[in-house]
């Protein structure tokens, strides 16, 4: 028994677990590992996918499900991990495989032995230094400088002039395996801007310059700027070029990936929800990303599935598709003609016609005089895949179709040359003479049934197709194409799709949206919007019905006669502004609206999208608020995403960069900065000529805190005509709607009794996020323009801390 214990313990001081140092006589094997001194990170042996292949990966410690922040040896795995050993030998980290043979090292020119320690850090960086200089600012070796798939925060991602080497940030091949994927995020060090490369030749995606304060196709970062998040760009060329971002609350977990999507995201771990939320991704679009879908593979968002094989194809590798690793594209199902022998006794080649393409790479233009000839041209030619005939101009592809895209519209007409037995109707000339003729006979007599269908269809109304949960309408997509005219009259588009004007067969005008990106399956669609269907307020548009015909995805909403909100508030027209009376009733109905969501539904409804643009007015300016309960069909991800087309940026609350659990108070966020374009007739954020920013709420908030003017606030189109203790109300209703501590923010319940007059307001502090722009005013200038056209100073700051607020409101008697 003494000498068993004798073992174990000799066996264990190879490396004491929990540790966060490998010594000169020590070494990392099987199961062990080493934990940062804060218990942020974990290192150790660990196969992703393949349990024949192991990796040294660094993991976060505190997130319960595994996800590697960093990987040594990606290139190299080892099958055992029992017999290799991770040590110090000569001064430098080395992995030993089960043979005993190096398979990576730090590679350092240091002959130091028994002085060199590696160190795992609380933020992620391994660090080879000698143990008496373990505090040393000058590292031998750092995994910072290595970065794999994920960027840590203080790390740095830039170019070394003294040494020429470029840091890459590099994705993983696939899910599973992570060795070097083909898309990598590097500084490109003569522009001073960052790309993101396919395959480290084709850049897809640039960040633009820096301009001190964000990069300039990346002007979402001012928004971030002041909520944990800081970020700087140092750009010397006699030493390095770089840039980094840091944390200020230790407990965030953040990150930056270079994700298998050929996208650039940064995310937050959830610990409520178990997952990494994603609050920021470029590019935006999945099918933005360069031939994502490999050669002969096409895009098309509006799938589940981004990526598909053109007709007469099939993946390369379904292993790896199935492991998002589109890489590896499409091949042939049939052989051509030409590519096969005793081709004389064998069908020609024929094509499948795509419409609404994008144009694929490398083109070539042939001279012919028609289509038939561009066709024949292609047909002629063994290499020729594809060819399109636009504008009286040929175009035809060799080789592999490169960066194939499906458009929504206003696209090419592809022609794929395929294999005559991809044809169903290719058994021969003659069948297909007598297929044609007899089919020609078919279509005449069916001629007379479709127009008498087509004709009680028009006299029908589209209401008697099925109805879900009383009277909302399942509607069939053939009816809702024919009510708005082939989605011909467009009214906007908004945080989930575009909205179409028609009207069904009772003269009824309606407002069709179609949803963008759902992911629901058919049952737990309609399941949804029939929860949605049951839900009826003055202040909420009334939703008549839904179409779900696979991907397709509509809702029908009554028609406003008077459109959306921003359509009154931002334009220069004087004769269509709206007066100081109309602003506060549709400010007091819109309140009234999300806290019928929030407070008075079987469950709370949070919109996640509250904008001018999804307030809709009726004939008699009665504010609807659209959009209600589509963030739940649509998942909560769409408002992760700073940079959308969708123009919610402006709007969201901090908790969506910060990744903490989002409540009703971040449409609570949202509604305050609505409220200050009510009242100023501008977008709070304007950009001047000399690429200067105008913030309205910053203003406005000192304006209210000091005691100013509020009618300096009101937009000059009005000449001040307003009730002064309206607009005073109102602006302090505002600054307690977007405090950056949501705890310190007023529900909406209170928010309806304060400006119904039943509560009265307190008056607020400035926000945080507000007196950052305050302190950075020389990239700033203010919305201070009086009604005279004469310019004005800001009021001086006295803000308080808004960790030291009070309750926005207070009791008082109700009027009567």
């Amino acid at each position: 028994m003494l000498l068993v214990f004798f073992l174990a313990f000799s066996l264990n001081t190879r490396l004491s677990f929990g540790a966060d140092t490998i010594s000169a006589n020590q070494s990392l094997s099987g199961d062990q590992t080493i934990v940062s001194a804060g218990g942020n990170f974990e290192l150790g042996f660990y196969a992703p996918g393949n349990p024949s292949k192991y990796y040294i990966c660094m993991w976060y410690k505190k997130v319960s499900t595994r996800t590697v922040a960093w990987v040594a040896n990606r290139e190299s795995a080892v099958s055992d991990h029992r017999s290799s050993q991770l040590k110090i030998i000569d001064g430098n980290l080395v992995l030993l495989n089960e043979r005993k043979l190096q398979v990576w090292s730090t590679n350092q020119s240091s002959t130091i032995s028994n002085s060199v320690v590696a160190v795992l850090g609380d933020d992620g960086n391994l660090v080879l230094t000698e143990g008496s200089k373990s505090n040393s600012t000058e590292p031998l070796w750092q995994s910072f400088d290595h970065p794999s798939g994920t960027w840590l925060p203080g790390a740095k991602l830039g170019y070394n002039w003294v040494t020429k080497t470029n840091q890459r940030l590099t994705s993983w091949k696939n899910s599973e395996d992570p060795a070097p994927g083909i898309f990598s995020l590097s500084l490109d060090e003569i522009n001073s801007e960052y790309h993101i490369m396919r395959n480290g030749t084709k850049a897809y995606w640039t960040s633009g310059q820096w301009n001190g304060q964000f990069f300039n196709n990346v002007p979402e970062m001012k928004n971030i700027i002041g909520y944990n998040y800081n970020f700087s760009f140092i750009n010397n060329k006699n030493d390095e070029s770089y840039f980094t971002y840091s944390l200020d609350d230790p407990s965030l977990i953040s990150r930056f990936i270079m994700d298998i999507s050929g996208q650039i995201k940064m995310v937050t771990w959830v610990e409520n929800s178990k997952a990494w939320n994603l609050f920021w991704s470029q590019p935006q679009r999945q099918c933005e990303v360069y031939d994502f879908c490999g050669a002969f593979g096409t895009c098309d968002e509006t799938t589940k599935e981004a990526c598909s094989c053109l007709k007469g194809f099939r993946p390369r590798s379904d292993s790896d598709w199935n492991l998002n690793d589109h890489s590896g594209g499409c091949v042939r199902n049939s052989q051509l003609q030409c590519e096969t022998s005793g081709a004389a006794n064998k069908e020609r080649d024929r094509f499948w016609k795509y419409p609404n393409m994008n144009s694929p790479e490398n083109p070539q233009t042939v001279a012919v005089g028609s289509e038939a000839e561009c066709e024949t041209s292609c047909l002629g030619n063994c290499s020729c895949t594809a060819y399109a005939y636009d504008r009286n101009a040929c175009s035809i592809w060799i080789g592999e179709l490169v960066n194939v895209k499906l458009l929504s519209g206003n696209g090419k007409t592809l022609y794929i040359k395929l294999a005559a037995s991809e044809f169903s109707s290719s058994k021969s000339n003659k069948g297909t003479i007598i297929g044609a003729v007899a089919g020609s006979i078919v279509v005449i007599a069916l001629l007379g049934v479709v127009f008498a269908v087509f004709w009680r269809r028009q006299r029908r109304s589209v209401g008697s197709t099925k109805a879900v949960e009383g009277s909302l309408i399942a509607f069939g997509y053939r009816d809702l194409q024919h009510a708005t005219k082939n989605f011909s009259e467009k009214l906007g588009g908004g945080g989930f799709g575009s909205v179409f004007k028609g009207t069904l067969p009772d003269s009824t005008v309606v407002a069709v949206k179609k949803l963008e990106s759902i992911i629901q399956g058919e049952k737990q669609f309609r399941t949804e919007v029939s929860t949605i269907g049951t839900i009826q307020h003055v202040n909420l548009v009334w939703l008549r019905g839904f179409c779900s015909e696979g991907n397709r995805k509509l809702v029908v909403y009554d028609y406003m006669q008077n459109g959306s909100l921003n359509s009154h508030l931002f334009h220069e027209k004087d004769e269509k502004v709206l007066d100081w009376k109309t602003r506060y009733q549709i400010a007091l109905g819109t309140a009234r609206g999300l806290a019928y969501l929030h407070e008075k539904c079987r469950d709370c409804i949070i919109h996640c999208d509250i904008k001018p643009e999804n307030i809709l007015l009726d004939a008699e300016f009665c504010p609807k608020v659209a959009d209600f309960g589509l963030a739940k069909l649509m998942g909560r991800e769409f408002s992760r995403v700073l940079t959308t087309v969708r123009g919610t940026r402006g709007y969201l609350a901090p908790e969506w960069i910060s990744g903490v659990a989002i409540t009703s108070k971040a449409d609570v966020f949202s509604y305050g900065m609505m409220l200050f374009e009510v009242v100023s007739g501008r977008r709070n954020s304007e950009h001047t000529e000399e690429g200067k920013q105008k913030f309205f709420p910053t203003w406005a908030a000192n304006v209210v805190v000091e005691g100013g003017d509020v009618l300096d606030l009101l937009d000059p189109r009005l000449d001040k005509n307003a009730d002064a203790g309206e607009l005073r109300r109102i602006c302090r209703v505002a600054c307690w709607c977007i405090q950056d501590d949501e705890n310190h923010r007023p529900t909406m319940g209170q928010v309806v009794q304060i400006l119904e007059g039943i509560l009265d307001v307190n008056p607020p502090p400035v926000p945080r996020s507000l007196q950052f722009f305050v302190d950075n005013q020389e990239n700033i200038v203010f919305f201070t323009e009086s009604s005279s056209g004469q310019s004005s100073e800001p009021p001086s700051n006295t803000s308080t801390d808004s960790s030291q607020a009070k309750s926005p409101a207070s009791s008082t008697d109700a009027k009567p």
